[in-house]
């Protein structure tokens, strides 16, 4: 996983840095605009014309020292001030650019299709609304003239949680530049859809060991293999399904656990779907459980080392079939195993509720989602899971293009699957279920319930990517094989 930095955090580690006497504020000011002008000849050699929006603090100067750099290597740049510099390294970085500077009044004139504009107003110290003019501004900008590059993060976007302070609509950039490590609100909402390519460029900052408290981004997951062993060294995974007519759910996830190498993988149904199941499975063993009794009686083997409900079980039956597993084993609760009275959760335990099922699950914290943020930072979807995985003793991983993944003690990952990363074609019905059964697997063999939610998510990803349009949920499980061949498994 890679670290990822909230405005907060960056601070101190600049402030560190200074006081350490390693590097000064005006000295990571120019890094920082070199590095982005650098960027943009690379990207757009032949554009030759730039618009800089300057605000008046270190973001500005930022964008001084892009306006100094694009004029140096041969382009025509004009800077426009939102205001005077008003810290004395932005003050700097001003007086080295003797360029034109235009009044804000006349920020747009003049820019064409052929104008690369250059958002330099906040970055990712703004904790307000954009002001009205302000936001005018940029959006005649953005569509009147050509690309947009932001530096550190698009104006009007909290950069902990990539809500628009103020609601409505931000606008779209190209190129997304920011420093040492990206924000968490470039990877979650309007942030993570607006935010455009991203690039980090390294100040020398030393950004240390995660701790816990840090937010990471979710990478390809290491150590997939596991090479030795009888099949019970690998884990029977126990997957329950709903009645006659309505187990697709739990077979597609069955297969997902077999793939991602589960020993063995059971599905409990009850009677009237015994033979439904018993003619669509093969590699997978069938048992019957309808009764929270017969799922006791199946837990008494040991050898069962995971368990998934939720899936097509129907709510009534879910919450006994949750009481009766309770405490029992590694656990993940699925669809309408959310609606169960939970009570006390197993350490290892993953709930995988969807914005609505987190609405039931934890309504307060949903409210808070839903209200318009007014400053920053503003509360996040990685707050919300961290608050619910408090709140309820597990492993909650919140489903959504910017899926969040929080454990009990406070750890956070991301995993957006925006940009290079996007996999659309996972809005299809039972992807969902897959996902559940890839934990649930990773769980029988062996995995910490968090570190399981977080591998199971890229690799879902990653399959739906490897197909690509046209994909069906029925498709991706297939898929896993070749995925982890990929990470060398």
């Amino acid at each position: 996983m890679t670290p990822l930095l909230t405005s907060a955090q960056m601070r101190a580690l600049e402030a560190e840095a200074i006081a350490a006497g390693r590097t000064t504020g005006r000295a990571m000011m120019e890094d920082a605009g070199r590095g982005v002008a650098q960027l943009i000849l690379s990207r757009w050699p032949g554009a030759r014309k730039a618009r800089v929006l300057a605000g008046p603090g270190n973001n500005g100067g930022d964008g001084y020292v892009v306006a100094r750099h694009l004029a140096e290597a041969g382009w025509r740049v004009e800077v426009a001030a939102l205001a005077p510099p008003a810290t004395a390294d932005a003050a700097a970085a001003a007086a080295d650019w003797h360029g034109p500077v235009r009044a804000w009044e006349d920020a747009t004139g003049g820019a064409d299709a052929e104008t690369v504009v250059v958002d330099a107003l906040f970055g990712t110290g703004l904790v307000r609304p954009l002001a009205a003019e302000v936001a005018r501004v940029i959006d005649r900008l953005a569509r009147q003239a050509g690309p947009v590059v932001a530096a550190d993060i698009a104006s009007g976007i909290c950069a902990d949680s990539g809500r628009v302070l103020g609601g409505g609509a931000s606008h779209d950039v190209e190129l997304t530049v920011t420093f040492q490590a990206a924000r968490p609100g470039h990877l979650l909402d309007q942030g993570g859809a607006q935010s455009g390519e991203l690039a980090v460029i390294d100040l020398g900052l030393d950004v240390g060991a995660e701790d816990g408290r840090r937010i990471m981004q979710v990478g390809a997951p290491r150590d997939m293999g596991k090479h030795t062993g009888h099949k019970y060294d690998h884990g029977h995974a126990l997957i329950l399904a709903g009645p006659a007519t309505r187990g697709g759910a739990a077979r597609l996830a069955a297969r997902a656990a077999l793939r991602i190498g589960a020993g063995l993988v059971t599905v409990g149904a009850p009677d009237d779907a015994l033979i439904e199941n018993a003619a669509r499975l093969d590699a997978v063993m069938l048992r019957e459980i309808g009764a929270p009794g017969q799922l006791r009686d199946a837990l008494e083997d040991r050898r069962i080392s995971a368990v998934l409900m939720g899936p097509g079980l129907g709510r009534d039956r879910a919450s006994a079939l949750v009481a009766a597993a309770r405490g029992a084993r590694a656990l993940v609760l699925d669809a309408d195993a959310l609606d169960a009275d939970l009570g006390a959760l197993p350490a290892e335990c993953v709930l995988t509720p969807h914005d609505g099922e987190f609405a039931r699950l934890c309504p307060d914290l949903a409210a808070r989602l839903a209200e318009t943020p007014l400053q920053g930072p503003a509360f996040s979807r990685v707050d919300a899971a961290r608050e619910a995985a408090a709140r309820l003793g597990a492993v909650v991983l919140l489903k959504g293009p910017d899926t969040v993944i929080a454990a009990p003690d406070g750890r956070a990952c991301i995993h957006a699957a925006h940009r290079a990363a996007a996999a659309p074609w996972l809005a299809t019905a039972g992807s969902g279920d897959v996902l559940a059964g890839l934990i649930t697997g990773l769980l029988a063999r062996g995995f910490p319930a968090y570190d399981a939610a977080a591998s199971a998510t890229w690799l879902h990803a990653a399959a739906a990517r490897r197909f690509g349009p046209g994909l069906i949920a029925e498709d991706l499980p297939d898929l896993i094989p070749a995925v982890l061949r990929d990470l060398g498994a």
